[in-house]
């Protein structure tokens, strides 16, 4: 049984349908990534597993759970977190003040702390007491994850973690990624990069216009039966 699934998942911004009979599934310490150009529904995804956007009960299970309808809190509680697109932080409030927002209704003990988050990104234990939007955009990033991973979850939601960013930081936060399934998370990663995808995931899934086009392992996955979940087949 998979740790976390969809099923059939549809979701809605008022009349407007965003995702179409989704279907996905995460195994316990997998890595999945989620691709598919802007609009493509990844982020509507993330936001339905993680309880920001509410769906249908038996369309979100996690564990022996059916959680489709639960609030973001509760899901958080139960030990799924996001790094949210865009990161947004708190801006009145330090580094470290940011990173202990997320222990706020953490209900599981475990590896990640204060001081194991220093280990993993040790310039935020330099920078703890500067304001955390004063920071470059990578190190605010890098207080995102941390902020997650202070609830100790066993499923860490990454979307867009790369956006924005210069290569050589992108390359640093996800040297991260080892480290956090170690610790015994699972992970799914919206990625636009196809090959920072590749490079991360066990699996992965291409969305497009709301609905899942192409799903398997880097290795069966030629360019071209990517290019066309993604963009579309040429006629």
């Amino acid at each position: 049984m998979a740790l976390l699934a969809t099923h059939k998942l549809t979701a809605h911004y008022g009349d407007f349908q965003a995702l179409f009979g989704v279907d996905i599934t995460l195994d316990e310490g997998e890595t999945i990534a989620i691709i598919g150009a802007n609009g493509a529904g990844k982020t509507t995804l993330m936001r339905s597993i993680a309880g920001t956007l509410i769906n249908e009960e038996p369309s979100v299970t996690f564990s022996d759970s059916v959680i489709g309808n639960r609030p973001a809190d509760e899901i958080m509680a139960m030990g799924i977190a996001m790094v949210p697109e865009g990161r947004r932080l708190f801006p009145s409030l330090s580094v470290e003040e940011n990173l202990l927002i997320g222990t706020y209704g953490r209900q599981h003990s475990g590896h990640w702390n204060l001081q194991t988050v220093y280990e993993l990104f040790p310039i935020l234990k330099e920078r703890r007491a500067n304001p955390g939007t004063a920071l470059s955009g990578g190190q605010q990033q890098m207080v995102a994850i941390g902020r997650a991973l202070m609830s100790n979850p066993r499923v860490l939601l990454c979307d867009e973690i790369s956006l924005g960013l210069a290569p050589v930081v992108i390359r640093d936060i996800y040297k991260a990624v080892p480290k956090i399934k170690e610790a015994g998370a699972s992970l799914i990663v919206v990625e636009q990069d196809i090959g920072q995808a590749m490079q991360v995931a066990d699996r992965v899934y291409c969305m497009m216009e709301g609905r899942v086009t192409l799903s398997g392992t880097p290795d069966e996955l030629s360019r071209e039966a990517i290019h066309d979940a993604y963009f579309g087949a040429a006629v």
